[in-house]
């Protein structure tokens, strides 16, 4: 398995660094960049145009960055990952508090970790806390459109797929598949090797290796079951009708 390098090592003249960047061997650092005060870049880091680095950031050996990504302030992004064009990593989470002037913005002053061999998709985002870390463990996969929302923890080797989006405080386990659009409410908490099928709700506490469905999360084989009742509904109504007018029966 490999990554493409854009480049030899090189940094194009467009890119715009701070004094203050340190950069490992090896680097490639494409044409609009701008890397921001404080940010360290390990040995074999590529990054392609138009990326914006924001201060304090860290970023593991051999990790690619695709076109238009953006890495917020004080990240930490670990080695051999690769984040797809347009990722955002470590933006402010959506924390607002309800007063009677309105909603009031409450400071992120946590922390984004990708931890190593992360890849994050195209336009996905990670977002920073507003105390403590939002952290994705080694080896997890995000596909394109996935939102991670702040204070989240997701486990080693976890498959997100395409729009899956996990609402704040959520613990997601080891080994988790979560299909297509599956939703994950707030603070909710998810054991290891669970699989999720596509627009899958899950809220409360999911139980390890579980196989769940549905917008209501409930067993996979339950879920069929009750599906194929609610495709017979039409005829049971119908039934039920001729049952009440036979016997007389009121409506309610």
């Amino acid at each position: 398995m490999h990554h493409n390098s854009q480049s030899d090592p090189a940094i194009h003249p467009t890119a715009i660094l701070d004094p203050s960047v340190q950069l490992g061997q090896d680097v490639y650092i494409g044409a609009y960049v701008v890397i921001y005060a404080g940010v360290t870049l390990g040995h074999g880091v590529r990054i392609a145009p138009h990326v914006v680095i924001y201060p304090g950031v860290q970023i593991g050996d051999r990790t690619m960055l695709h076109a238009g990504c953006t890495i917020h302030e004080r990240t930490q992004i670990g080695a051999d990952c690769v984040l797809q064009t347009g990722a955002v990593i470590g933006a402010e989470g959506f924390g607002f508090v309800p007063t009677r002037q309105g909603w009031l913005k409450m400071e992120q002053s946590g922390t984004a970790v990708l931890e190593d061999r992360v890849e994050v998709g195209c336009r996905s985002s990670v977002d920073r806390p507003a105390v403590l870390e939002t952290r994705i463990a080694q080896g997890t996969k995000l596909a394109s459109a996935v939102h991670i929302g702040h204070g989240v923890h997701v486990g080693q080797d976890c498959i997100l797929e395409a729009q899956v989006g996990i609402a704040g405080g959520s613990k997601i386990g080891n080994r988790v598949t979560l299909s297509r659009q599956t939703g994950i409410a707030n603070q909710t908490q998810v054991d290891d090797g669970v699989f999720a099928h596509t627009m899958a709700g899950l809220h409360g506490h999911v139980l390890a290796d579980e196989e769940v469905s549905g917008p209501v999360h409930m067993p996979h084989q339950v879920f069929i079951e009750a599906t194929g009742i609610f495709r017979q509904l039409p005829e049971i109504h119908r039934f039920l009708q001729i049952f009440r007018q036979r016997f007389n029966l009121p409506e309610h």
